[in-house]
């Protein structure tokens, strides 16, 4: 119920709607609740539960872009329909709202869309700079190597052919070479999240179905961003916006509404036979020979399951499994603060750096393999040494960040008060 709080402590009681009041006082035991008690309600911790999996889906994103490495079957996509891209997306939506969306009550569309906008161009010159220096290291390696299917492999072949023109593709996001679709669709939600923040703090359900009704017209008419080449974008913004939308629901209080889903153990049920279900179907890609025991009508209903539209059964698996994990692990719960697994945690605080960093760990831990010809148990050390820098790189930057804090907290008191922290959101 913690948001329920926070909404009424920042929108002020008269102005909450008569669900939020009720929900409010429900929450304090069905007494009457004044707006003076409810902005003497603490606010609540950081959630470490978010950062946790978002780190976790950074490094199994990382183990995912190196093809044929064996360490990459602890993954989720190995087990199921839907990944990690998932989970990251949802996530990005909820921290999207949690930190957008006082902003949002308190200064409205126009303050609010300016720094939603600064964080999209941010991502933007980030994206950009991965570009070139992830072009430059497969050219050099392909260079040193003398092999130029790392070139073709990797979608470069034709932006070194006409480099003038296709950076300028680049710049326009309708160029990108493999592994880094994730980013440009994450702008593009991105830039239109002022809008629709402003529509979830005021009517969440209707904003939900907005998304809800641009994801099923997308996937019915085909709705797409097109690339430079008359292709469209590998991950299309028309439909994963869906599951960002649904995430930044969930933080301005949607998850209240979920609460009795959640708690249900009939549901629970029927989502862990969704998964034994997905585990099924997905062990005949591994396993051919298991394909002849699945029906064709079955089939027939299955395939395509589409990534680029997100496609429904993914969908409905990352809604499966995350709904275990939430009744399986709480946010109190003591293994979360614990030292096990505070790496994945300073993982997950910088999404965005080490999103791009693992970009490069992954071709160059791929390069390195194809190079040595490296066996099962060389995959598995030089996938452990990427994750190991990952946490490298996450503790130098909290480190940092520490640093710096310092020397805020270190200046007189007048210079503090007229500085205000700027959070910025995490990335998929």
């Amino acid at each position: 119920m913690y948001e329920l709080y926070l909404a009424a402590a920042a929108m002020g009681w008269r102005e909450m709607t008569e669900w939020g009041r009720a929900n409010v006082a429900a929450a304090f035991g069905g007494r009457r609740v004044s707006a003076r008690s409810i902005a003497h309600v603490p606010s609540p911790t950081r959630d470490i539960r978010l950062d946790l999996f978002r780190g976790l889906a950074l490094w199994f994103i990382f183990l995912d872009h190196i093809p044929g490495n064996v360490a990459s079957w602890i993954t989720i996509r190995n087990y199921g329909f839907s990944d990690a891209t998932e989970l990251f997306v949802f996530i990005s939506g909820y921290t999207a709202a949690l930190v957008y969306g006082r902003t949002m009550r308190e200064q409205g569309m126009v303050g609010t869309g300016a720094r939603i906008l600064k964080r999209a161009w941010q991502i933007y010159v980030a994206h950009i700079f991965l570009f070139v220096i992830y072009t430059a290291t497969i050219a050099l390696v392909a260079s040193t190597a003398g092999d130029p299917l790392y070139i073709d492999k990797l979608g470069l072949t034709e932006f070194f052919r006409q480099p003038e023109f296709m950076f300028l593709q680049v710049l326009l996001l309708r160029f990108k070479p493999v592994n880094m679709d994730v980013l440009p669709m994450y702008i593009a939600v991105l830039t239109a999240f002022a809008p629709l923040l402003w529509l979830l703090v005021r009517r969440p359900h209707l904003a939900l179905a907005g998304a809800v009704l641009l994801y099923a017209l997308a996937r019915l008419n085909g709705w797409n961003l097109a690339s430079h080449s008359g292709g469209v974008w590998h991950f299309n913004p028309f439909a994963w916006q869906l599951l960002f939308v649904f995430g930044a629901w969930c933080a301005i209080g949607g998850a209240t509404w979920l609460g009795g889903l959640i708690r249900s153990r009939l549901v629970a049920i029927a989502a862990l036979a969704y998964l034994v279900f997905a585990f099924a179907i997905v062990m005949t890609w591994h396993v051919p020979t298991l394909a002849q025991f699945v029906p064709a009508s079955a089939c027939a209903w299955i395939y395509p399951i589409s990534k680029p539209n997100l496609d429904v059964l993914r969908i409905a698996h990352f809604l499966a499994l995350a709904l275990l994990m939430v009744r399986l692990c709480g946010r109190d719960q003591p293994i979360l603060n614990s030292s096990l697994l505070r790496p994945m945690v300073r993982c997950g605080m910088h999404s965005l750096e080490l999103f791009c960093f693992g970009v490069l760990l992954s071709f160059a831990a791929h390069a390195l393999l194809v190079e040595t010809s490296a066996g099962p148990v060389l995959q598995v050390v030089i996938s452990a040494a990427g994750i190991s820098l990952m946490i490298a790189v996450a503790t130098l930057i909290t480190w940092w960040g520490s640093i710096e804090e310092g020397k805020r907290i270190s200046r007189p008191a007048a210079s503090d008060a007229i500085r205000q922290p700027v959070v910025a959101p995490a990335v998929a």
